[in-house]
């Protein structure tokens, strides 16, 4: 890859390690209209944008969250900070999981921990999702970086022309393979999930018998 090439991946990772989580304190306490959820989220996840003018959530997607049962309905038309919780959760996952998948995934947040009183709260739930990230990004970036190094030595007797092509293509196809891998992780341990639900709502049942 020419000089220009890695200062472009150069700049795509310092981006990537620049996003992170937004952390609890950032998530306002106060219950919020639509349209400050979506400023909220489009200031908040800016550089996650592909272009300008992406939206990262807009009114007719809380819409069809609340519908589909990702997020609980608002309250007056107004979203509590955990409902912005749950709002961020969806946004880190619809991008590779169905909504169904989601569905299942958050449910259990939704159902045992939204609104909960003497229990582990969403919001403590959410920071330690948080505090767990935290030193993963550092590693990834590592990673994404030994990827490139590896790409970068294919094809090296190649002509120029076709050489940064082929390249590209061999980083793209390193990096869609690993997604490939932990998206199929992922949706068996949803599907896990599911079955450990079914099964407590069969044992709930024989035990009302």
């Amino acid at each position: 890859m020419d000089a220009e090439i890695k200062s472009f991946i150069t700049k795509l990772l310092d981006t990537f390690t620049e996003q992170g989580y937004i952390t609890p304190d950032e998530v306002p306490d106060i219950p919020l209209y639509m349209d400050q959820i979506t400023t909220f989220m489009d200031t908040k996840l800016e550089k996650s944008k592909r272009s300008p003018e992406d939206k990262i959530l807009t009114k007719t997607m809380i819409n069809n969250y609340t519908k589909n049962n990702l997020v609980p309905p608002p309250v007056k038309k107004k979203y509590s900070k955990e409902h912005l919780l749950m709002l961020i959760f969806v946004y880190y996952l619809k991008d590779f999981l169905s909504i169904s998948d989601i569905e299942t995934l958050l449910s259990p947040l939704s159902e045992k921990h939204f609104g909960a009183e003497g229990e582990l709260s969403l919001s403590e739930i959410y920071g330690q999702i948080v505090e767990m990230q935290k030193g993963e990004t550092t590693y990834v970036a590592k990673d994404l970086i030994r990827r490139c190094n590896k790409a970068m030595n294919m094809f090296t007797e190649t002509e120029t022309g076709d050489r940064e092509y082929l390249q590209l293509f061999s980083l793209i196809c390193l990096l869609s393979f690993d997604v490939y891998v932990k998206k199929q992780m992922i949706t068996n341990l949803i599907d896990k999930l599911e079955e450990a639900s079914d099964d407590q709502e069969r044992n709930k049942k024989k035990r009302k018998k």
